[in-house]
């Protein structure tokens, strides 16, 4: 009775997030077009789009996102192999056991003749997948340590979801092997299907099952060899070999349950096995019921981002991309990806707002869009994230997910400017003209921790390999917005390189080409030398910061 209600309640709640999701990627209101759409306009265009998909030329493109895109992962594979590694242990790890052996008796059985989840390849199988899961979860772990600054973005919601990954996992292997060691659940299948009227017939077989399938009875420790062979014709004639694979194939549950010998009485006496399969069961339910509201609800979203953008037309309807963005926000796999190539993420390193790198403000986005009538979001930190952005297009090209970032990024920045929220830097620029000149530019201490990140202006050997090319110059874009660039912007990028390099600090850090810079970072991968100029332009934007007296 609790199984079976606890089984309804969650699909409920499941089927409840599922709906609240499609209410939000219709109702969202991020940049101007989502302004002027109603939901029950935005709503009857996304079916509409659904539907038309299914009836059109679109549907090998659907058809080839679903192969390419979301079965092998293709986008990934072409960014990072250890990430496409991660991806497809635990992806496929957790849906192949979740078809073959938590949905068994829909699928399993319907494809296999004589299945049973004790039987080989089957219960080895299950072993397989298990531990696909967890070496994915392992390579998730390592790259969110090692990696910069994905070791810096790790929220509630990731380890709310490693956590309940971790006890449905964990609980299965140690209810695998609870199974093995239990004189319960032996003493159960005997009276289930053997049929014996007296226990003492099932003398042999326990014998046999003790040295053979490692079940611990209470009753002996010593095995006669003419019981185990006697043990081994039951064992065939009772049919327990037609349903039942000796469990040293399970290279994880086996040697677990060795572990668990010495103490498979206590385990035994305290109902262990039907313990763990609780905990087990109701793992998974929580699991399903959480879904719709964790990081891991983009299994579902990002398979429909993958194949909108293989199926978008190249001007889309802006009711459907008013859908896409809020869509697109549940898309995210917060693999962090984006933020390891964000160009601005070095101020990042020195401001701390985890609003710049794209993958936090990309949930930032979602909180604004909810809540920025009532501003409950911290309105401050996510304006600064947003204009700092130079919309490189960075994201995009590297979103494995296929998420259009930049058009979000813009999108947001309409709504900001339309709420006259002006941009930090602007803010910055304006500040740091009376008290950042070519004549005063004496910084002051910065807060603590801060000096390692502004060190690059004081070495001169971060300069000494310039010499003059003019490439970094010659290819930025704010460079050739203006006729006379030296007559707006001050210094050019290799003159203000050459300043440092000449020890003339003040000098480059009062040049208006440090605020007009883009960040782009074609003069830093241009550069023949591999001076860091684009770098050292963010350093001493934020030196200039440091100056102030009360820092934008």
């Amino acid at each position: 009775m609790i199984f079976t209600v606890s089984l309804y309640l969650s699909l409920t709640i499941f089927a409840l997030g599922l709906l609240y999701k499609f209410w939000s990627w219709v109702s969202l209101k991020i940049g101007p077009e989502a302004e002027d759409a109603p939901v029950g306009l935005r709503a009857s265009a996304a079916m509409g789009a659904f539907i038309t998909s299914l009836f059109s030329v679109n549907l090998v493109a659907i058809v080839k996102a679903l192969v390419l895109d979301v079965l092998l992962q293709i986008n990934i594979l072409k960014k990072d192999f250890l990430s496409w590694l991660m991806h497809m242990l635990i992806f496929h790890g957790f849906m192949l056991l979740l078809l073959m052996h938590a949905m068994d008796e829909l699928v399993s059985e319907k494809i296999f003749d004589g299945y049973y989840s004790t039987l080989n390849p089957y219960f080895f199988l299950r072993n397989v997948f298990g531990a696909m899961v967890i070496i994915g979860v392992g390579i998730a772990i390592f790259r969110r340590l090692k990696l910069k600054p994905l070791n810096q973005v790790s929220g509630k919601r990731d380890v709310i979801a490693i956590v309940i990954l971790a006890v449905i996992m964990g609980s299965g292997f140690l209810l695998d092997s609870a199974k093995i060691v239990s004189q319960n659940v032996f003493d159960q299948m005997v009276v289930d299907y053997a049929g014996f009227e007296d226990k003492e017939e099932s003398i042999p077989l326990m014998h046999y099952w003790a040295k053979d399938f490692g079940v611990v009875f209470e009753d002996f420790d010593e095995f006669d060899p003419e019981m185990i062979e006697e043990g081994k014709e039951m064992h065939v004639d009772f049919a327990c070999a037609d349903c039942h694979s000796k469990p040293d194939s399970l290279f994880i549950s086996w040697p677990l349950a060795k572990v668990m010998k010495p103490v498979a009485n206590s385990l035994n006496k305290a109902d262990a096995p039907n313990i763990l399969y609780y905990i087990h069961i109701f793992a998974c339910f929580l699991g399903l019921a959480y879904l719709p509201c964790s990081k891991f609800f983009h299994i579902i979203a990002t398979p429909i981002t993958l194949i909108i953008k293989r199926c978008a037309a190249p001007r889309p309807n802006p009711v459907l991309k008013a859908n896409r963005r809020a869509l697109e926000i549940d898309g995210c796999t917060h693999c962090g990806n984006c933020s390891v190539h964000c160009s601005v993420r070095p101020i990042f390193e020195v401001l701390g707002n985890s609003n710049i790198l794209p993958s936090e403000k990309l949930a930032a986005t979602g909180d604004y869009a909810k809540n920025k009538e009532k501003a409950d979001y911290d309105a401050g930190m996510f304006s600064e994230g947003s204009f700092i952005c130079t919309e490189c297009n960075r994201c995009t090209d590297v979103c494995t997910a296929g998420l259009n970032l930049q058009d979000i990024w813009l999108a947001v920045k309409k709504d900001l400017v339309r709420n006259n929220d002006q941009a930090p830097f602007e803010k910055l620029k304006e500040k740091a003209a009376g008290a950042v000149t070519p004549k005063d530019a004496v910084l002051k201490p910065g807060k603590p921790g801060l000096e390692k990140h502004l060190m690059l202006s004081s070495q001169a050997d971060t300069f000494s390999r310039c010499f003059e090319c003019q490439t970094c110059t010659n290819v930025c874009p704010a460079v050739g917005l203006y006729d006379n660039p030296g007559e707006k912007l001050g210094l050019m990028p290799h003159q203000i390189m050459h300043s440092l390099a000449l020890g003339l600090k003040d000098d480059a850090t009062g040049a208006a080409m440090v605020w007009d810079c883009l960040t782009c970072y074609m003069c830093q991968e241009m550069c023949p030398q591999g001076v860091k100029v684009t770098d050292v332009l963010y350093e001493l934007k934020n030196m200039a910061n440091q100056k102030i007296e009360e820092p934008v």
